[in-house]
C-alpha cells in the first residue's frame, strides 16, 4: 500500500502542476510551446536530463552491458560531445532565430518554391515518424516495467477485466515481454491498461500547462528518478557484498577474462577496435538531432538568455553523462552478479530482451516496500518526463507548422486566433499518441529499434549542422539528405549485416551527396542569407554573407573556433571524470587504482579550467 501512496502523490502533484500553468499556456503558441522564452538555465538543464533519463534507457543500458560490457556505453556517452557543441556553438543561434520549431527555421534559412514543402516534410518526418518511434521505444520499456509491478487482473473486478481482456484480444496486439509467468494474453491486457493510464495521466498535465508545466514537473521527476536510482544502486551493492565483492563475484561467475571484458572501458579485441572507433566517431555527429533539432532546441529556445542556454547544456551533460551513468554502471554490473547468465548462450534478440527486463525484475525482487514504491515512482517519473517532452515537441510541429503555416496561412489564407491555435496544439497531442501506440505494437527489442533510428538519422545529421556553419548550404542540400536517408536506410538494413559499416556507409554517402548537390545548385539568394545572418549571427564560414551585411567577415570564424575550444575542453573534463570514477568504483581485476585516480585529478583540473573559460566568456560578452 505504501508503494501505491508514493505513486499517487506524484501523480497528484503532476496533474495539479499542469492546471496551475494552464492560463498562461493558453495565451498563445509561444507561451504554450516555449514558456514565453523565460526559462532559467538550471531548470532547462534539469528538464533535458529528465527527458534523457527515460524509462527505456536504464533497460537499454542493462542490455548493452550484458551483451558487450561497459565499453558499449560509449554509444550513449559520446552524445555528450553533441550536447556541449549545441550549448557552446549553436545555442545562441537557436535563440536568436526566434522560431517555435526547427521546421520553421527552413523558411528563415532558405527561399524558393520548395521551402514550404521542406517545412512540411520535416514536420512529418521529425515530428511524427522519428518522434513517435522514440516514444514507442519508451512505451515498450513502460510495458516491461508495468508487467512486473501492475497485476490488473488481480486488482480489477472480474467482469470489468473480462470485458477489457476481450477488447484487447479483438485488437490482436501482443505486448507481453515474458518478464513474468503470466499467460501472454493476460500480460498483454495488463500492459495495455497500464499504458493507457500512464498516457492519460501524462497527456493531462502536459497538454494543460504546455512546456512551462513540463519543465516544472521535470525538475521533481528527475530528482525522484535519481533518488530512486541511488537507492536501487545501494541495495544492489549490499546484495553483492560491497563494490569490491561485486568485482570478485563477477570473476567467480564468469572467469577473469570475461570479467575484464565486461568491466573494460575500451574494446577488448583488435577486431572490435575499428567498429568501435567508427561508431564513436560518427554517431554523435551523424544523427537525427545533431544540431539540437527537436526537444533540445526547444529547451534552448525557451531559455531567457544565451548564458542560460550554455549553462543548460553544461548542467545537462554533467547530470546525464557522469552522475546518472555512474549509478547505472553499478546497477548494470550488479545485475550480472545477482542474475548471472551463461556467456555461451548470450546473443540474439530474445537474450537482449530478457536482460533489459531484469532492470525491472531487480526492483521487484530486491527492494523492500516503500523503497520499491520510490523506485517505481522514479521510473514512472522518468517515463512521464520523456513522454511529456515528446508530446509537446511533436504537437509543436502539428500546431505551428502543419496547421498554422501550411493549412491556414498557406492553403486557406486565414489567420486563426491564438485561442484556436492552442486548442489545436492540445488536440495534436492525441494524434502523436496514436501514431506512437501503433508503432509500439510492432516493437520487441529496445536495442534493435534504437539501432534502426540511428541509421535513418545518420543520413541527415551532417546537413543539420552544416546549415548553421556553411553559408553555401541551400534548400536542395536538406532535401537530398532526407531523400538519401529514406532510400538508403532500408537497403543497408537488408544488405549489410555489420552495424558500424551501415553507419559508415550512410554517413559517407549522404554527406557526399549533400556536398555534391550543394555545389551543383545555385546558392540561396544573398538577400535571404543576409537577413538570416543579421538575425541569427551564426558561427562558421559566412565570410561573404558577413561582408554583404556590412559586418566583420572574421567574426563568424572566430565564434566557431571559440565554440569548438570550449566544447573540447569541457568534454575532456566530463570524460576524464566519468572514466576515472567509473574505474575506481568498478576496477578491472588485477589493475592498479593509480591510473583512475590520476584521471579524476586531471578531470578536476580541466573542469576548473573550463569553468574559468566560461566566466571569462560571459564577462567578455556582458552577459
Amino acid at each position: 500500500m505504501i508503494d501505491l501512496l508514493i505513486l499517487f502523490a506524484f501523480v497528484a502533484y503532476s496533474i495539479g502542476n499542469g492546471f496551475r500553468h494552464r492560463a498562461r499556456a493558453s495565451e498563445n503558441l509561444e507561451q504554450y510551446f516555449l514558456a514565453g522564452r523565460a526559462i532559467r538555465g538550471w531548470r532547462a538543464g534539469f528538464s533535458l536530463a529528465a527527458t534523457q533519463f527515460a524509462a527505456d534507457t536504464p533497460l537499454l543500458v542493462t542490455g548493452l552491458i550484458a551483451t558487450g560490457g561497459i565499453f558499449m556505453l560509449w554509444r550513449l556517452w559520446i552524445y555528450g560531445l553533441g550536447f556541449l557543441m549545441i550549448g557552446f556553438l549553436l545555442g545562441g543561434a537557436w535563440r536568436r532565430a526566434r522560431v517555435l520549431t526547427d521546421a520553421e527555421l527552413t523558411e528563415l534559412r532558405y527561399s524558393g518554391r520548395g521551402v514550404l514543402l521542406l517545412r512540411g516534410l520535416k514536420a512529418v518526418y521529425y515530428g511524427t515518424v522519428m518522434n513517435c518511434t522514440i516514444m514507442a521505444m519508451v512505451l515498450v520499456a513502460a510495458a516491461r516495467i508495468s508487467e512486473v509491478f501492475l497485476p490488473w487482473h488481480e486488482w480489477l473486478s472480474e467482469d470489468l477485466y473480462r470485458w477489457i481482456h476481450a477488447a484487447v484480444r479483438a485488437l490482436g496486439v501482443q505486448l507481453a515481454s515474458g518478464a513474468t509467468e503470466l499467460d501472454s494474453q493476460i500480460a498483454t491486457t495488463n500492459n495495455v491498461i497500464s499504458i493507457v493510464l500512464i498516457l492519460a495521466f501524462t497527456a493531462l498535465y502536459s497538454t494543460t500547462g504546455g512546456l512551462r508545466s513540463v519543465i516544472a514537473t521535470d525538475t521533481v521527476q528527475f530528482s525522484l528518478a535519481m533518488l530512486g536510482t541511488f537507492v536501487y544502486a545501494a541495495v544492489i551493492v549490499i546484495e553483492s557484498g560491497g563494490l569490491g565483492s561485486m568485482v570478485d563475484a563477477l570473476v567467480t561467475r564468469y572467469g577473469v577474462d570475461e570479467a575484464r571484458r565486461l568491466l573494460a572501458f575500451r574494446p577488448d579485441t583488435l577486431e572490435t577496435v575499428l567498429p568501435f572507433l567508427v561508431i564513436v566517431a560518427l554517431q554523435w555527429f551523424f544523427e537525427r538531432n545533431s544540431d539540437g533539432t527537436g526537444y533540445m532546441a526547444q529547451r534552448i529556445m525557451a531559455c531567457r538568455s544565451d548564458a542560460d542556454a550554455r549553462y543548460a547544456a553544461l548542467l545537462f551533460t554533467w547530470l546525464q553523462i557522469v552522475l546518472r551513468s555512474l549509478l547505472w554502471l553499478i546497477i548494470g554490473v550488479g545485475l550480472l552478479v545477482v542474475y548471472p547468465f551463461d556467456p555461451m548462450a548470450a546473443g540474439g534478440e530474445a537474450f537482449v530482451t530478457a536482460r533489459e527486463t531484469l532492470f525491472a525484475t531487480g526492483v521487484r525482487d530486491l527492494l523492500p516496500p516503500g523503497l520499491r514504491g520510490l523506485m517505481l515512482t522514479g521510473l514512472l517519473a522518468a517515463l512521464a518526463s520523456t513522454i511529456d517532452t515528446h508530446l509537446t515537441w511533436g504537437a509543436s510541429y502539428w500546431g505551428n507548422d502543419l496547421y498554422l503555416r501550411i493549412l491556414n496561412r498557406g492553403m486557406l489564407r486565414r489567420e486563426p486566433s491564438a485561442r484556436e491555435q492552442v486548442v489545436v496544439a492540445r488536440l495534436s497531442n492525441l494524434v502523436v499518441l496514436l501514431f506512437a501506440l501503433a508503432i509500439m505494437a510492432h516493437l520487441r527489442s529496445i536495442q534493435t529499434a534504437w539501432y534502426i533510428t540511428l541509421l535513418f538519422g545518420a543520413g541527415t545529421g551532417a546537413v543539420l549542422v552544416l546549415r548553421w556553419l556553411w553559408e553555401r548550404i541551400n534548400l536542395f542540400s536538406e532535401l537530398t539528405a532526407i531523400a538519401v536517408s529514406l532510400v538508403l536506410a532500408p537497403v543497408l538494413l537488408f544488405a549489410v549485416e555489420a552495424e558500424w559499416l551501415r553507419l559508415l556507409l550512410m554517413a559517407s554517402l549522404s554527406t557526399a551527396a549533400v556536398v555534391a548537390v550543394t555545389l551543383a545548385t545555385r546558392p540561396t539568394p544573398s538577400a535571404v542569407r543576409v537577413r538570416f545572418y543579421q538575425r541569427v549571427d551564426p558561427p562558421g564560414f559566412w565570410r561573404r554573407t558577413a561582408e554583404q551585411a556590412g559586418m566583420d567577415p572574421y567574426r563568424p570564424v572566430a565564434a566557431l573556433r571559440r565554440g569548438i575550444w570550449m566544447t573540447v575542453v569541457t568534454s575532456l573534463s566530463v570524460y576524464l571524470m566519468l572514466v576515472g570514477l567509473g574505474k575506481l568504483l568498478l576496477p578491472e581485476p588485477g589493475t592498479s587504482p593509480l591510473l583512475p585516480a590520476a584521471l579524476v585529478l586531471a578531470g578536476l583540473v580541466t573542469t576548473g579550467f573550463s569553468c574559468r573559460l566560461l566566466i571569462m566568456q560571459r564577462s567578455a560578452r556582458g552577459r
